[in-house]
């Protein structure tokens, strides 16, 4: 029987590029279904109406994708990352065949994809209004019953909806990669290439050095740390949860002994998912 695989649709997103490499990797036998949202994808999951679910979670230009960290860090059930897919993204200004540059007056997509072409868009059509939808996809799907108005999406859309492409390689900066996560109820097995995510937070916030002591129980133990970041606590303001990726698997030895030990220091603790570090080209990513 397949399997259910959601992610970020429709058909024509990166997202589901990602969906496609991962399901490869994963050895096939896949239903890949589309979902509207981030948010449905990662509910469908927790639902058990698909058994993974593909979503972005960190882009090269614009950082991390906040609602799927909000997701990861506050899932009422468990909800965890089993695989990551580092995808390299082009953006493509595309519009209903037939429209010229000068007929365009609004620009349409998801946006990440616009915030990740800034400096295109006010160079390029500075009076252009920016009109925002549920993906780069969709946006595609919309412009083309529309006249003067310009998708940004990638070339799988283009090619899916029949676009014609009025510039390529629009995005600020090139590379431009996103990281995609997949979800599901329960993390990867040890490969002995993992990367291991985790959230915490601190009772008390304003006593020196308790950021810098979690971080040593992995460098005493020659854990390499490879991401930090926060996110506020949504209980009050000035109040934050720590984002750390490190190497290695939580049911390695020494990352066992230092998560047991950092979780006694905190008020909030919670492993996201160890799972194998993404390899592109025969190289980790």
């Amino acid at each position: 029987m397949a399997r259910t695989l959601a992610y970020f649709g429709p058909p024509g997103t990166n997202s589901e590029a990602a969906a496609l490499i991962y399901a490869e990797r994963a050895g096939g036998g896949y239903d890949l279904v589309p979902l509207a949202s981030i948010t449905a994808v990662a509910a469908a999951v927790v639902d058990g109406e698909a058994e993974e679910g593909v979503i972005p979670i960190e882009n090269s230009i614009e950082g991390a994708v906040n609602e799927t960290l909000d997701l990861l860090i506050h899932a009422d059930k468990p909800l965890y990352i089993r695989s990551e897919t580092v995808l390299p993204i082009e953006h493509l200004l595309l519009v209903k065949p037939g429209t010229r540059k000068e007929d365009v007056t609004a620009i349409k997509s998801f946006p990440v994809a616009i915030a990740q072409c800034r400096a295109f868009i006010s160079r390029e059509y500075p009076d252009a209004e920016i009109e925002a939808a549920l993906s780069t996809a969709a946006a595609v799907e919309a412009v083309m019953s529309r006249d003067g108005v310009a998708a940004i999406a990638s070339r799988r859309a283009a090619d899916h909806y029949g676009a014609e492409v009025l510039a390529s390689g629009i995005q600020d900066r090139s590379p431009n990669h996103t990281r995609f996560v997949t979800v599901a109820a329960d993390d990867h097995v040890p490969t002995g290439e993992d990367r291991t995510s985790l959230a915490f937070a601190f009772a008390n916030e304003d006593r020196p050095g308790q950021l810098v002591g979690a971080l040593q129980e992995f460098a005493s133990r020659s854990i390499n740390l490879s991401k930090i970041e926060s996110r506020p606590s949504k209980e009050k303001l000035g109040t934050y949860i720590f984002l750390v990726d490190v190497h290695g698997h939580r049911l390695d030895a020494a990352m066992a002994e230092a998560l047991a030990t950092i979780e006694k220091n905190c008020s909030a603790f919670r492993v996201l998912g160890s799972y194998p570090r993404f390899r592109a080209e025969g190289r980790s990513s």
